[in-house]
């Protein structure tokens, strides 16, 4: 007999341990790194752009330096951008809007500015110090720099141990749960028939090896993300007139202040930073190392160049992709039409889309979210790598996908905490790293 009262009490506690490790002082811990490592880097998230689009697309016109099994530099672009892009682009963004008011968007800008030099960070450090271990694996990602950066062996077990619960957790049971629960709303499909679809899918192509995943990846992502940016953006010019009213909402709610009389709201300020920081963060991963544990498996082993190419993702996902969705549901008025954040982006959509709205945004926000499963298993195969060696990639892929058909039948809603907790757990060392190892990145920025 199953103790629901029980069951509640974990839940309850899990999802308090999660708000605790998310609050105040591990975002404040967040910013101010972004901070310090944009001072080292001179900001140049915000000036070198010319040099970073030169370097980065400019740079696929020209061959790759490794080949056999390791992933081609547009590859490993598509594949980060993945693992960081998925439900949270769409679903959200509409939640953090409910949570937090327009003014949310605003932080989650904050978030983006700030995560570009962390990830620019994550990939330089984790490329520099990375090595090949005497049974021959590769040690890349924050597992390298914490290892042979900081000398520390024990953190970088434990950031890996965090690494794989995560990929588990965040990056698998919660996108196959929420790619049945479109299936079920939108096309009435059971959630058991949509978990061994999902397991079957995934298998066929993670278990091919990393050569076929990247192929997947690379001509799924840019037709996903382009068939959604352009019905966003039909959204938005056929709400055009509503613009100005959208960014000013979005700028005053920023900071607290009513829209009769100009008066500052401390309420609606907290509320606004909190949530956004927190949605920000949680939508392009910046802080968490999953870009350089994708980038660690590329073929290309310069430094600065993986670091710019991480800064895109960055941008592209929050600042391009969420940005997007905002200005899509705050000028279509969606806000006042739904509830929840399903409805209001299928309200939001549903203007230009009609009664197809629904069914478009469930399958667009499902793909995403099977994009984010394999970007994540890329994430957790290097942890594993590190961990156990070479040997366990196999066994750890099988588990992937066995735990994805998991993910779409049962209640998520301990996983959510603990996928979370493992979030937070994996930030706390790979920040401690950046910030103990920042002289380095300006040094390295000037070369």
């Amino acid at each position: 007999m199953i103790n629901y009262g029980y069951t509640i009490r974990r839940e309850i506690m899990l999802e308090r341990v999660a708000s605790y490790i998310w609050g105040t002082g591990l975002l404040v811990l967040l910013l101010g790194t972004g901070l310090y490592l944009s001072f080292r880097l001179r900001f140049f998230q915000f000036w070198g752009w010319k040099t970073i689009l030169r370097r980065t697309f400019g740079s696929l016109r020209t061959k790759s330096g490794k080949g056999g099994t390791s992933l081609t530099q547009f590859q490993t672009f598509s594949t980060a951008l993945a693992a960081a892009m998925g439900t949270g682009n769409i679903l959200g963004v509409a939640a953090a809007l409910c949570l937090g008011g327009a003014g949310a968007i605003f932080w989650m800008w904050v978030s983006a500015l700030l995560g570009m030099a962390l990830t620019y960070s994550e990939n330089v450090l984790a490329l520099r110090y990375a090595r090949t271990l005497p049974d021959g694996t590769k040690a890349g990602g924050p597992m390298a720099y914490l290892r042979f950066g900081l000398h520390s062996p024990v953190l970088a077990v434990f950031y890996s141990l965090c690494c794989i619960g995560a990929s588990l957790g965040m990056g698998n049971m919660t996108q196959s749960s929420a790619i049945s629960t479109l299936a079920a709303e939108a096309f009435s499909l059971p959630p058991l028939w949509t978990g061994i679809g999902v397991t079957l899918l995934l298998g066929i192509i993670l278990l091919r090896g990393t050569r076929s995943t990247g192929k997947v990846i690379q001509w799924l992502m840019p037709v996903l993300s382009a068939v959604y940016l352009l019905a966003a953006l039909g959204v938005i010019f056929r709400n055009a007139a509503a613009l100005p009213a959208a960014f000013g909402q979005i700028f005053r709610e920023a900071f607290g202040l009513h829209a009769v009389g100009g008066g500052i709201s401390g309420a609606v300020l907290q509320r606004a930073v909190q949530t956004g920081l927190r949605h920000g963060v949680f939508s392009n991963e910046a802080g968490l190392g999953s870009s350089a544990l994708v980038h660690a498996g590329g073929s290309s082993e310069d430094a600065q160049l993986q670091g710019m190419w991480s800064m895109v993702e960055v941008a592209l996902d929050t600042l391009v992709c969420c940005t997007l969705t905002a200005l899509a549901v705050l000028t279509s008025g969606a806000m006042t039409q739904a509830d929840n954040a399903g409805g209001i982006i299928s309200a939001a959509f549903s203007g230009v889309f009609g009664q197809a709205a629904p069914e478009l945004m469930a399958g667009i926000t499902a793909l995403f979210a099977f994009c984010t499963l394999i970007g994540w298993c890329c994430c957790g195969e290097q942890a594993v790598r590190y961990l156990g060696g070479e040997a366990w990639r196999l066994p750890y892929r099988v588990l992937f996908c066995l735990a994805a058909g998991v993910g779409a039948v049962v209640s998520l809603r301990s996983v959510w905490a603990l996928s979370d907790i493992a979030n937070g757990l994996m930030a706390v060392p790979n920040l401690l790293g950046l910030l103990l190892l920042g002289k380095q990145i300006g040094t390295q920025r000037e070369k």
